[in-house]
């Protein structure tokens, strides 16, 4: 039934913060930013007459885009980030240097919840993987697939 994963999309609670977390510190590049207060987003969301900032997002090689909404008006209360949490998800990042990653994004004070670990079962064996915090707490994953992949 469903076709393909267009965009992933992750409320914030500060849209510029955000967007120079994802930009400058993840290296993603802004392709659109919208001031909207259509009629038919209140309508999707479910909050008549909403006003949202959305920014739209991708890396290099991806058609996958990361969205992120900052509810100008009805802004909700920050959930807790804890992964185990019904609800919270993330977005796992491919990247080739893991343990460079690491290291540069801990330099510029990225939070995370452990060092990368090595993956021992299932369809990423080999892969190393480590979490990460956005600076709204939102989990996103850093993976590196095996060289043998």
């Amino acid at each position: 039934m469903m076709r393909r994963i267009e965009h992933t999309g992750l409320t914030v609670s500060d849209m510029e913060r955000s967007i120079d977390f994802y930009c400058n510190v993840l290296g993603l590049k802004l392709i659109r930013r919208m001031d909207v207060s259509e009629d038919f987003l209140g309508q999707i969301v479910g909050f008549p007459g909403v006003r949202m900032d959305i920014a739209l997002l991708k890396a290099d090689e991806e058609e996958h885009i990361i969205e992120l909404l900052q509810y100008i008006s009805h802004p909700g209360e920050k959930n807790p980030s804890e992964t185990n949490r019904t609800g919270n998800g993330h977005v796992c990042f491919e990247v080739d240097d893991i343990w460079g990653n690491y290291q540069k994004l801990k330099s510029k004070g990225v939070t995370f919840v452990n060092p990368p670990a090595r993956v021992t079962i299932g369809r990423a064996v080999g892969a190393q993987a480590v979490y990460f915090r956005d600076p709204d707490g939102i989990t996103l994953e850093m993976r590196q697939l095996p060289s043998n992949s």
